[in-house]
Order: structure tokens, then C-alpha cells, then sequence
């Protein structure tokens, strides 16, 4: 009987952990930035996370930006310190210098990640700021 027992509770286990693979999935994450900005400008750039599940097993354990090639934030969370909820945001502020490439990413801490986010902010045209400064000069 107890061997029974023990099978019986090896299937379900089985069984339900091949289930929630269904319904489960891979963090992922999506850029808000804007697609242009003047040099010097400090732009917000918002990290949306997205994510199916958030229990002490199964949570998006980090997200990072990284911003033309360097770490710029990382947020790393546990299971007793998971995020606030399945889908998030989180912010980032810089300041512009030169054309920007943002990636973000995101992490399951059972299934793993969908993939980064790549987005660009280019400067704003020289001309654009000639033309600028001659209309503020004309009277």
C-alpha cells in the first residue's frame, strides 16, 4: 500500500509540474524611452517587466539595463524579497551624450528569460538646433 502510495504521489507531482509548464513563462521585459533627445537632456527610460506567476518558487529573480554596453541599473530580487507584482515597472535616468542604445532584460527564476529588449535614442539634428537658435535669436 505505501508503495502504491508513493507512486500515486510521484504522477501527480509529475503531472502537475508538466501543467504548470503550460501556463508558466519566461520574464520578459519592454523599453519606453524616448526616440529622440537633445545632448544633455536627462531622458526617464521605463523597464516594463512582464511575467506569469510570482510565489516563492516561480518569480522574475532580476532585470538589467544596460546601456551602450555598460551596466547602468540592476535590480535583483529573492524568494523572500520578490517583486511587488507578476508585471512591473522600474525607471532609469540619464543623461544624454552622445546616441544611445538601451537593452534591458529580465529573468524567471525557473524558465529563464524571453530575451533583451534593445531601443535607441538618437540626438536631436545639428540643424534642427541651428534652426532652434535662429528663431530664438530673430525678433
Amino acid at each position: 500500500m505505501k508503495i502504491k502510495g508513493i507512486v500515486f504521489l510521484g504522477f501527480a507531482l509529475v503531472s502537475l509540474a508538466c501543467a504548470g509548464e503550460v501556463f508558466a513563462d519566461k520574464s520578459s521585459v519592454k523599453i519606453e524611452a524616448p526616440q529622440v533627445a537633445e545632448k544633455g537632456a536627462e531622458i526617464v527610460i521605463k523597464i516594463l517587466v512582464f511575467h506569469n506567476g510570482n510565489n516563492f518558487i516561480h518569480y522574475t529573480n532580476w532585470v538589467e539595463v544596460k546601456i551602450n554596453d555598460k551596466s547602468a541599473k540592476r535590480w535583483t530580487f529573492s524568494a523572500s524579497d520578490r517583486p511587488e507584482a507578476e508585471n512591473f515597472t522600474r525607471e532609469v535616468t540619464y543623461r544624454v551624450t552622445e546616441p544611445v542604445t538601451i537593452v534591458a532584460e529580465a529573468n524567471c527564476s525557473l524558465h529563464g528569460s524571453e530575451g533583451p529588449a534593445t531601443w535607441t535614442v538618437s540626438l536631436a539634428s545639428a540643424q534642427t538646433e541651428k534652426e532652434d537658435r535662429q528663431k530664438e535669436s530673430k525678433p
